[in-house]
């Protein structure tokens, strides 16, 4: 079965790290089209009566095939950026649309990133291997990529400036709290000290997941450990014991060139446009069919069936690369829109992993007192669709954790749902949802066997008629949705968000 054209399937066999598809313009701006008048106005109902599990299904089978391009390379199916999962993708996601006809322009905004691979890892403290130990993401390996040895040498405060480290760092393994600054700076300060390896701790009981971001000649190789892990360790060393440790990381950051995929239709007004996203890539570690293949996936089916109908706004679909490397993508495509542009997108809607099997309808709550003025007005149109359904749902905190970041941060209302990642499922939730109470709502988060046995078919119905109803409502008509202007995000915002994408920065 073929699904990406030949050059795509070329490029993604040859290992090429861009795919090479028409470029119309980073921000191409689409005209208003000729009404067709064989179709209506688009309908919140008819669209979302059009919305089918086994379309979602076909489409999910197609995207774990593209996946499985991967395997030579990483050893598993993956469509990280960079990979020929991630090239077969974009050529899936570009070709899908542009059998669609004229009732959209294509945009391919390419841009440069950095995609990361860690091969192998181990952190050994004192006579133990702790379990939550794991590699920041875009850590480089440790020197030869062979193992290093050396004392933990705890830092003070929590790593930020370069007095936090003592002299005894060098040769050594730094130990560093998490909190305040972002990791890349702690790995930085610890390399330029001379340490062979850093650990960042949490403060908290839970695992530490985070990302270097930008690489530095100063970066070490880095591990995140849970408070819990942490905690022994960190006693001895207040006590002034010696407490020894081995850091190995077998890993690689390269510089590489991805895209973003816009869709815009032809119709609508295109001063007011409707924007709603996902991200085309996953981890490292495995397919993401889940995270964030379903959102994906929504997104065409939506896009395909929206065909049907005539519009008043127009709708412009994005599907965003580099997300999991730090919403690089998103943040690309905000950061290159003029201000004339940023005016006329008058609301983003996030769909970031759709169909998790342990789910919760999750919505962002997103309020105008911390975000532009209409994120409050999306948030209160997914309550009120899930309550007309007879549903229930439940608030997530909105803290930067995927590619609404960038759009919150300049200025233009947003918001989303989402099904659940690595929280724990409430006894409460498992009342409101069903399900498993203290499991992962994505027991397969970020891991190989996100698959094809990941998804919640249930869920992604419901939610993916949900996408169909924000689209529908406000292509239709934006009356009584706030203008906009281009106050930026509150302070309290930035000061309160400590997530740049899928991992923490601080």
């Amino acid at each position: 079965m073929v699904f990406y054209s030949g050059f795509a399937l070329c490029a993604a066999l040859t290992g090429a790290t861009a795919l090479q598809i028409p470029l119309l313009s980073s921000y191409y701006q689409a005209p208003i089209g000729h009404v067709n008048e064989t179709n209506p106005l688009v309908n919140s109902t008819e669209l979302q009566d059009l919305i089918s599990g086994d379309r979602l299904m076909v489409r999910a089978k197609k995207l774990y095939e593209i996946a499985k391009l991967g395997e030579e390379e990483y050893n598993h199916p993956t469509r990280v950026i960079g990979s020929a999962g991630h090239i077969g993708t974009l050529s899936y996601i570009y070709e899908t649309i542009l059998q669609l006809g004229e009732y959209y322009t294509i945009s391919n905004q390419s841009f440069p990133a950095v995609s990361g691979n860690v091969f192998e890892s181990r952190l050994v403290i004192g006579d133990g291997v702790p379990k939550s130990a794991a590699p920041m993401g875009l850590t480089p390996p440790t020197k030869h990529k062979e193992p290093v040895h050396g004392d933990l040498v705890l830092v003070s405060n929590d790593g930020c400036q370069a007095s936090d480290f003592p002299d005894s760092v060098a040769g050594n393994i730094a130990f560093i709290k998490r909190g305040v600054c972002p990791f890349g700076t702690k790995s930085e300060h610890a390399g330029r000290k001379g340490a062979v390896a850093a650990v960042v701790y949490n403060y908290e009981k839970d695992p530490v997941s985070g990302t270097l971001g930008t690489p530095s000649p100063d970066h070490i190789a880095t591990f995140g450990l849970s408070g819990e892990d942490a905690e022994p360790t960190l006693k001895k060393l207040e006590k002034g014991q010696r407490v020894d440790g081995i850091a190995y990381i077998d890993a690689e950051v390269n510089q590489i060139l991805t895209n973003n995929i816009i869709a815009q239709t032809t119709e609508g007004d295109p001063n007011n446009c409707v924007m709603l996203g996902a991200h085309s890539d996953s981890v490292t570690e495995g397919p993401g069919i889940n995270d964030d293949g379903s959102g994906t996936i929504s997104l065409l089916e939506v896009a395909t069936q929206l065909t049907k109908f005539n519009v008043s706004n127009c709708v412009r679909f994005a599907w965003w690369a580099g997300e999991e490397e730090g919403l690089l993508g998103s943040d690309y495509y905000v950061a290159s829109l003029p201000e004339k542009e940023n005016k006329k997108i008058r609301l983003f809607m996030d769909y970031d992993m759709m169909a998790s099997p342990n789910f919760a309808y999750q919505i962002y709550n997103a309020t105008n007192a911390l975000n532009p003025n209409g994120s409050e007005e999306l948030r209160d149109l997914y309550i009120k669709w899930y309550e007309d359904q007879g549903l229930n749902y439940t608030f997530i905190p909105f803290d930067g954790r995927s590619d609404y970041d960038g759009f919150i941060r300049n200025g233009i209302p947003g918001g989303g749902i989402a099904t659940g990642a690595e929280g724990i499922k409430t006894k409460e939730e498992v009342e409101q949802f069903g399900g498993k109470a203290g499991d992962w709502y994505d027991p397969c988060y970020h891991q190989l066997c996100d698959d094809l046995g990941n998804v919640n078919v249930t869920a992604w119905v419901v939610n993916t008629k949900l996408i169909a109803h924000s689209v529908a409502t406000y292509a239709a008509s934006l009356k009584g949705f706030p203008e906009r202007n281009l106050t930026v995000a509150s302070s309290a915002y930035n000061e309160e968000t400590k997530y740049h994408g899928p991992k923490l920065f601080a």
